[in-house]
């Protein structure tokens, strides 16, 4: 629900103040007031077209703030949190719209900055402005299906989650058959390569095996050149160890001569304990450094046999054990792939059938709410003088999608014996504002959510049609919020508040007002509607006759 409506140098507005209620709020003032600045006013706070005529003569910018209170659970609140701009739980949805005078523009919600285009489709769901020339809303034909469940209180959601998996169904379908297109086309290769990766059946980390195994016997092989060598110096009879024991053996027999002598003895004993040690060691080292050649052999043909498919695959040699089963995964699924096929074949069928079932069951319920729709737009017709005109429903065929398999679209007849057309098409000014008031009317349900604004709807009636717009704009608003401008008495005495539009000059400046107006001066205001310039006392006592009767 509106609450607040503030405006800063808008055209001759230099500043207002407005407060709003529930119910149904009436809008009057002479030709010309400056009725139209106001709702330009609330559409620039709504998303429309920044404009920079709108701002005041002289002032740098112009600013229109709007306050909503809105329900638990309001679509509009759901939009806030969506993107971003939830405020405090309990306090009003405050939109601010700021229009330079060299044409730039800022918004804000709740105190954050958003885009026009956010802006506009926020706007959307908290007001409806409904004037002669609507282009939007009950005209817009698309809107239409949404109107008609929301009347019938029809649940699409059983056929939109039949369409996701008929939907789900589709696609895995037409993926298998895909894919066995494909593997038919490359049978001939996929028998080669999986022959190819089961001979050589390469494994996990294999390739890192071979390479460390590969350098390491490589450099075994290097080493063991260096050992021959200096086992060569060691062993034999001519080796270093078979020198020392020769020297020591000779030392032995001249030893006991000479006190030195049983010294250098001891010394050579030990070099010849050492270097038999030493020869151990060398023998051990030999055998942990010896490679079989033939085993090199093999471990390089094997690495270079890995990297060459993996080269041909253009995967890392790591990739190849888990390509191999890809590989033979699809050529098992060309094999066996008819009998998987027709298992989705069968599941698409089921899942179309259900979806069939469920559309069916929808259209046939917004067959029986668009007869009971017309009924009710019926019923409204006579009374806003369009007694002559006739109102259908049409749900024909259309492709299937999420909401069915159903086009829903508004259609009148104004003259007897004319051709069905779309409301925007067929009515004329007048009789659309009627129309439009015929169909919010029927379509209201209670706890509406959105403020409604109907601009001059009861332009060019009077009398009993003015009073019956009277009526149903009243009947409306009972369950939300309503605001008309009207040049009716009739339907002005129907409001719960009234605010006067007036232009005032002080021989320089021009002005726009808005005043909300008491039990009396309310009263002179749909008299001087009544008798017009000279407010007569016969125009008061009639005026009091409407209000009493409202």
């Amino acid at each position: 629900m509106l609450t607040g409506l503030s405006i800063r140098d808008v055209v001759l507005i230099e500043t207002l103040d407005l407060e709003f209620g529930p119910g149904l709020g009436v809008l009057t003032g002479e030709t010309g007031a400056g009725k139209s600045i106001l709702l330009d006013a609330l559409g620039l706070a709504l998303g429309a077209r920044a404009d920079s005529a709108l701002v005041r003569s002289g002032q740098p910018q112009a600013s229109v703030s709007v306050a909503f209170d809105l329900p638990e659970r309001d679509q509009a609140l759901a939009w806030l949190e969506e993107n971003g701009l939830a405020g405090e739980a309990g306090e009003p949805l405050v939109i601010r719209r700021l229009v330079k005078a060299d044409g730039g523009s800022r918004a804000f919600v709740n105190d954050q900055s958003v885009s026009a285009g956010l802006l506009r489709e926020l706007g959307s769901l908290l007001v409806e402005i409904h004037g002669q020339h609507d282009d939007r809303g009950l005209l817009n034909p698309r809107g239409h299906r949404a109107l008609l469940d929301d009347y019938g209180r029809i649940d699409a959601a059983p056929v939109a989650a039949a369409w996701r998996r008929l939907r789900e169904a589709e696609t895995a379908l037409a993926e298998a058959q895909s894919a066995r297109d494909e593997a038919e086309r490359d049978r001939e290769w996929l028998e080669h390569a999986v022959a190819e990766l089961s001979k050589l059946d390469p494994q996990p980390g294999e390739e890192e095996v071979l390479a460390g195994l590969r350098a390491s016997m490589q450099a075994g092989a290097r080493l063991g050149e260096e050992l021959a060598t200096v086992e060569a110096l060691l062993q034999g009879s001519e080796g270093g160890l078979a020198q020392l024991r020769q020297a020591a053996r000779r030392l032995d027999r001249i030893a006991a001569e000479h006190e030195l002598l049983a010294q250098t003895l001891a010394a050579l004993d030990r070099a010849v304990i050492e270097a038999s040690e030493a020869e151990s060691l060398l023998e051990r080292a030999g055998e942990a450094l010896a490679f079989d050649p033939a085993r090199l052999e093999d471990a390089e043909t094997r690495l270079f046999d890995l990297r060459a498919l993996a080269r041909k695959h253009r995967v890392e040699a790591d990739a190849l054990p888990a390509l191999r089963e890809t590989l033979a995964a699809r050529l098992a699924s060309l094999e066996a792939g008819e009998a998987g096929l027709t298992a989705l074949e069968t599941a698409q069928d089921e899942a179309r059938r259900a979806y069939d079932d469920a559309a069916a069951a929808v259209s046939e319920a917004r067959r029986q709410a668009a007869a009971r729709l017309d009924a009710a737009v019926a019923a409204e017709l006579a009374p806003l003088k369009l007694d002559a005109a006739r109102f259908r429903t049409i749900v024909g065929a259309a492709d299937p999608s999420a909401t069915g398999c159903d086009r829903v679209e508004f259609e009148v007849s104004t003259n007897p014996g004319a051709p069905f057309g779309p409301l925007v098409k067929i009515a004329s000014g007048g009789e659309l504002s009627r129309f439009i008031l015929a169909l919010k009317v029927a379509l209201a349900e209670e706890g509406a959510r959105r403020t409604m604004i109907f601009d001059e709807i009861d332009r060019g009636v009077g009398g009993a049609v003015a009073s019956a717009i009277g009526e149903r704009l009243h009947r409306l608003a009972a369950a939300g919020q309503v605001l008309v401008v009207t040049h009716s008495p009739q339907v002005a005495a129907r409001g719960a508040r009234h605010l006067l539009i007036e232009k005032s000059h002080d021989g320089l400046v021009t002005r726009t007002s808005v005043a909300a107006l008491d039990p009396a001066r309310r009263r002179e205001e749909i008299a001087r509607m009544l008798s017009g310039a000279q407010v007569t006392e016969e125009a008061r006592a009639q005026a009091e006759r409407l209000l009493e009767a409202a």
